[in-house]
């Protein structure tokens, strides 16, 4: 049996900032798309840090669909402790093109998918804002065209 060797302590070079920005971004959790949300996010909504909750499907949990109930209840929780210990003030909520959350576990097809997402997005902002009383609360559709990913505001 190989034995492992433990690797050497990484020490980041980013500076850290104690400083909270009282934002929240829920989103999928797809690695393909993770530096594309934090580009939009930091770049695009100028959030230069945020608190992020990222599960498979990202804020679907929060429309009422009963395959997600168990990670309704989860992302409650986080986000009513995120709100009491982290004031947070602003929730943004990102839905992606081609979700599998949407295909496999809702067995969606492409052409209806945008706009059961859409729709979710619109339910999942009233939803937390029921349950947190945050009022800002924003949503966006990332869209894959031509290699690139643009993110689009859906009104809530």
């Amino acid at each position: 049996m190989p034995t492992s060797h433990p690797r050497p302590p990484y020490e980041s070079r980013l500076p850290y900032d104690e400083s909270r920005i009282h934002a929240a971004a829920i989103y999928c959790s797809d690695g393909r798309l993770g530096e594309h949300f934090d580009d939009f996010l930091q770049n695009g909504l100028n959030l230069p840090r945020y608190d992020r909750v990222a599960l498979p499907g990202g804020p679907a949990c929060l429309a009422g669909h009963p395959q997600a109930h168990l990670e309704e209840q989860g992302v409650v929780d986080e986000l009513k402790f995120l709100v009491e210990f982290h004031g947070l003030t602003r929730i943004v909520l990102v839905a992606h093109q081609g979700c599998a959350f949407y295909s496999e576990r809702l067995e969606l097809k492409e052409r209806r998918m945008e706009l059961v997402q859409k729709a979710d997005l619109v339910r999942a902002a009233a939803f937390v804002q029921r349950v947190t009383s945050v009022s800002a609360i924003e949503a966006h559709f990332a869209r894959f065209e031509e290699g690139r990913i643009r993110f689009e505001s859906v009104e809530v």
